[in-house]
């Protein structure tokens, strides 16, 4: 087993080594389509009573690049993995507080692991009938599901966090009303599932590829 999670972390660690910066994926990105009908921002756990930095710093960057005019829709993946919150219904909220019409931001609520968000939410924006679909996440995140995307989903482009660009962006911190979607009956992932179960998960080997 030891030596399987070794392979694993050595070929995580190829991932994010040996891929391309995020202002290449960028410029790759805009010159592939100026507008995208939707990015994929993946969740985090939500621990009341406020978003942290990563939550954070992904939400503010999706609704950037909408209001940018560079994407249309945002889908917000992630189910209630670590805590008792579906993270894209969280996601949803703070990025209606920032700006975007309740209409213009997507749930996907199935996704528990980094590959899951990519996959199901590019299959829901697939079923709405969009064509040009993106990632926009921190670019660590981006790394670790570059390679994914590009065997799985390869007209998927990449719209990672710039630092130098988010820096530039006001902070602020919404009050929002996250306690109408607390699950009294949660469980963490810890409890329902063992770490290989979890890990396989993380490799992307639990999608249902035939989802959506």
């Amino acid at each position: 087993m030891y030596v399987l999670l070794l392979i694993g972390l050595l070929s995580l660690s190829s991932c994010l080594l040996f891929q391309p910066s995020a202002n290449k994926l960028t410029r790759r990105a805009l010159a592939k389509h100026p507008v995208y009908d939707a990015a994929i921002v993946p969740g985090v756990p939500f621990v009341a009573p406020s978003w942290d930095m990563t939550m954070q710093m992904r939400v503010i960057w999706g609704v950037h690049l909408y209001k940018r005019g560079l994407v249309k829709k945002l889908i917000m993946s992630g189910s209630s993995v670590y805590s008792p919150y579906v993270e894209a219904n969280i996601m949803k909220l703070y990025a209606i507080s920032l700006g975007v019409p309740a209409e213009d931001v997507l749930l996907e609520t199935r996704a528990e692991h980094s590959t899951e968000n990519l996959w199901y939410g590019y299959k829901l924006a697939r079923a709405r009938g969009y064509q040009s679909i993106a990632l926009a996440t921190d670019p660590f995140q981006t790394r670790m599901v570059y390679r994914f995307g590009r065997r799985r989903l390869k007209d998927l482009q990449y719209l990672p966090v710039i630092f130098d660009t988010l820096r530039t962006i006001d902070r602020v911190d919404p009050v929002i009303g996250y306690e109408a979607f607390r699950i009294d009956s949660f469980r963490p992932i810890t409890e329902t599932q063992s770490f290989w179960y979890r890990f396989r998960g993380t490799m992307g080997k639990h999608i249902d590829f035939k989802a959506h």
